[in-house]
């Protein structure tokens, strides 16, 4: 077995975590998703970085939670007239194999060369639900990653972007630049999932050898006052906690938490030590 810092040896393999976390509840007789390519995309290594998980994410709850909560918002945004899925940094989901899309609905993954080469030997074979491009791109370049939604883009109205699991391994000024490149007309939503600064720390703190070389870094006191001053408005947001408790997969040393009113996200946090993690769905201007 690897040392705990070795599995994790950059942010790519934190989406082996999370499909190995979507196996598992796959595997559940009252799963909330059933994902049957999950284990496959995971690997062995992925199995092993779930296996050294802190107790603060005992069993995935929240990478489950958040697995199901955007599930529900990417079909949420179909029926309201979404024509295309942007998913950046796409890492090993598998979304597009499993979910009831529409068989001429457009769905494009982007990711480092690398991991799409892997992921496509991995998946060789299968077939998605949907109109399925992948797309080999260095989103980390500004250069590139505005050919890739350029090209990503064409002919679409009112497409979404996804970035979930991404976000909090950038700087603020990296979030910045990423916010100004998605403020174009094509692109009618973004979906991400936003920690608080409390949250950032203690999981940090959590997770100093796990994540080693991934660390977080983007975590604001207010998350949604910090994308409404880049002219970014959530129009839906779904805490995690409250979610998970709904779901039956909050564990039960977090439970307490739940006895007390949740902070309403649309005031402002104040609080740099509140913790405060949801799945938002933002729109521009």
């Amino acid at each position: 077995m690897a040392e705990t810092a070795e599995l994790v040896t950059n942010v790519s393999d934190t989406a082996r975590w999370v499909a190995a976390f979507r196996a598992v509840e796959s595997a559940r007789p009252d799963a909330l998703f059933h994902d049957p390519l999950a284990d496959r995309v995971a690997g062995e290594r992925g199995r092993a970085i779930a296996g050294r998980t802190p107790l603060l994410m005992h069993n995935g709850w929240n990478l489950v939670t958040r697995t199901k909560l955007i599930d529900d918002l990417i079909m949420k945004t179909i029926e309201q007239g979404c024509d295309r899925v942007l998913n950046m940094a796409a890492g090993m989901d598998t979304r597009p194999y499993r979910l009831d899309l529409p068989a001429e609905f457009v769905w494009i993954e982007a990711d480092l060369p690398a991991l799409v080469e892997e992921k496509d030997k991995l998946l060789a074979g299968e077939s998605p639900r949907c109109a399925l491009t992948r797309t080999a791109v260095d989103l980390a370049d500004p250069e590139a990653r505005s050919r890739f939604l350029d090209e990503a883009l064409a002919g679409a109205q009112r497409a979404l972007v996804l970035t979930e699991g991404l976000i909090y391994y950038l700087t603020e000024d990296e979030v910045t630049s990423l916010a100004a490149a998605l403020a174009r007309p094509e692109i009618a939503w973004w979906a991400l999932d936003v920690n608080n600064q409390a949250i950032v720390k203690r999981m940090s703190k959590a997770t100093t050898e796990l994540l080693a070389n991934a660390p977080w870094h983007f975590g604001p006191v207010d998350p949604l006052r910090f994308f409404a001053d880049l002219d970014w408005t959530a129009d839906e947001v779904e805490a995690l906690t409250s979610a998970a408790h709904r779901f039956h997969r909050l564990p039960w040393f977090m439970k307490p938490m739940t006895l007390f009113p949740p902070p309403d996200p649309r005031k402002p946090i104040r609080s740099a030590w509140k913790p405060w993690s949801s799945v938002v769905r933002l729109t521009h201007g």
